[in-house]
């Protein structure tokens, strides 16, 4: 493991790289959404994955199969499934990609709950002003007319966060296993919604552009493949709380993008509720990184991106 208290240039620079591709994650997708209903899009999404993976999963330890089965479905069905289905409903890319950060505070309360972790006063003054954050954005007119794309996001950012802690409990499965084995379990539940409430979608694919499957391609290839191997890379030799900080960057890259290139025009209660959200994260991340140097370093699940 590298100095836990500090990354190195090159590490540094291999992060902000990471964090460019998740952010244009978000305009990639946008741009396959367009033509693939959003179901029917992380479907492709984890055969492309699994394909690749397929040739490098190992069986998993016969006591995490049911743990692996419900992070799986709860990562790989429900958080991705819907927050496709919140970036293509929101029609736009900064909302989305500031509302999702919400699943920190939320895996941080479901930790003091489940788990029973302790956090100070102001870590739990940073989990309100997230969430009045959300709610300043909610109330921006843009987001307020397509009030469905925000509450589907919310609770895309809950499954995340209740994987995120089942995901705790995980043992004797890495990064690129839980990748290949997320993608495996899936794939048929997917199937099955994709069939149910996007009729036709399967059937329509010959038809799609280069353009939409170049989001396929991206999401499953750039941001899951290649963005979180390098993250893995990196968490196996510092501690999350570490980077975490840094992670915040992503939402602000995708706002960036949504404004260059998706003709977002965020009005001033987004830019405050934006700055409220990201700024609770930030002092959760903090307090994470604070208790880091004060201890052993471990790798935290909290802060941890999704393993898909």
């Amino acid at each position: 493991m590298g100095d836990p208290t500090a990354l190195s240039r090159r590490d540094f620079a291999l992060l902000l790289f990471i964090c460019v591709v998740w952010a244009l994650n978000f305009l990639m997708s946008a741009l396959g959404l367009r033509e693939i209903p959003p179901f029917t899009f992380t479907l492709l999404r984890f055969i492309v994955l699994l394909l690749v993976l397929v040739w490098f999963m190992r069986v998993p330890p016969r006591d995490q199969w049911r743990r692996l089965l419900v992070v799986s479905l709860l990562v790989g069905v429900v958080h991705f499934g819907l927050s496709f289905l919140a970036l293509r409903l929101s029609g736009d890319l900064s909302s989305p990609a500031i509302v999702m950060q919400s699943y920190i505070p939320m895996t941080t309360l479901l930790a003091w709950w489940w788990l029973g972790e302790r956090f100070k006063w102001w870590t739990g003054l940073a989990i309100a002003i997230s969430f009045l954050g959300v709610m300043v954005i909610g109330f921006d007119p843009h987001v307020l007319s397509r009030p469905v794309a925000l509450v589907t996001m919310l609770l895309s950012a809950l499954a995340l966060a209740i994987g995120t802690i089942l995901m705790k409990g995980l043992r004797g499965i890495d990064m690129p296993n839980q990748q290949g084995w997320m993608a495996a379990a899936s794939i048929l539940p997917l199937l099955g919604i994709s069939l149910w409430l996007e009729p036709g979608a399967l059937a329509a694919l010959p038809g799609v552009s280069p353009t939409a499957w170049s989001g396929v391609l991206y999401a499953a290839l750039a941001s899951s493949l290649l963005g979180h191997g390098l993250y893995y890379s990196l968490v196996q030799r510092y501690p999350v709380a570490l980077m975490m900080p840094w992670l915040l960057l992503v939402p602000v890259l995708a706002v960036a993008l949504g404004v260059v290139f998706w003709g977002d025009r965020p009005g001033p209660r987004v830019w405050i509720g934006g700055a409220m959200v990201l700024g609770g994260v930030l002092i959760i991340a903090l307090r994470q990184r604070f208790k880091t140097r004060t201890r052993q370093p471990v790798v935290e699940a909290i802060g941890e991106r999704p393993p898909g």
